[in-house]
């Protein structure tokens, strides 16, 4: 297993900015999944201009989201890249500037858009019979009651959890590449028993457990 990625808290508005962008993120994505690439080959694969991708990769680079290196087994004059493996850190909303803000919203929707675009792909070819062999992906909805510090701390136990599964390097053939996701947000506080829209019933008693495998 790999040891924990550096933590990089980012909240520098230029370094924002430059992961807040679609292409920067889609080229990032492929990067982190499909591992060390050149620009003319990210361009093949997203179908993006050559060019373009090369100017993308700089500026990634230049707020140290990825980096250049010398690959021994690299033809002619090709440039690799890689993204660096860090643990990023965004500024909690409650800290965040009237500018940061929309800034990071923007990188979020773009992250969750495209999350749920993959997934429905996956979803696709499995029914399809184009993934292979079929793998049952679990899942799980459920809530928590916790604290403020509680729910840091299980924060930070998930992503102490997902790190012991990393790997680096090439991955054996029994290893399945899995993509994972973790968000939150405050439960709506319930309106009293007998209130509009709670139909006399005490919502706070209803239990929304669920798990298994995707469908």
């Amino acid at each position: 297993m790999a040891t924990s990625p550096e933590r990089r808290d980012v909240s520098e508005l230029e370094a924002l900015k430059a992961l807040a962008h679609p292409r920067r993120q889609r080229i990032l994505r492929q990067l982190e999944t499909g591992g060390p690439a050149t620009s003319a080959s990210l361009a093949r694969a997203l179908d993006l201009n050559t060019g373009a991708t090369s100017y993308h990769l700089r500026e990634l680079a230049r707020h140290g989201f990825v980096e250049d290196f010398a690959d021994p087994d690299a033809h002619g004059r090709e440039r690799w890249w890689r993204a660096v493996r860090r643990d990023l850190r965004f500024p909690p909303r409650s800290e965040q500037s009237a500018e940061v803000r929309p800034v990071v919203d923007e990188l979020n929707r773009l992250a969750f858009a495209a999350d749920l675009s993959e997934y429905l792909h996956s979803q696709d070819a499995t029914a399809a019979g184009e993934a292979g062999e079929a793998v049952d992906m679990p899942y799980s909805r459920g809530s928590i009651q916790v604290t403020r510090a509680e729910l840091g701390e299980f924060f930070e136990e998930y992503i102490a959890l997902m790190n012991r599964y990393k790997r680096t390097g090439p991955l054996p053939a029994e290893v399945l590449p899995v993509e994972t996701r973790f968000f939150a947000y405050q439960t709506p506080t319930p309106a009293e028993p007998g209130e509009p829209g709670t139909g006399g019933r005490d919502i706070q008693h209803i239990d929304s457990e669920k798990g298994g495998t995707a469908p």
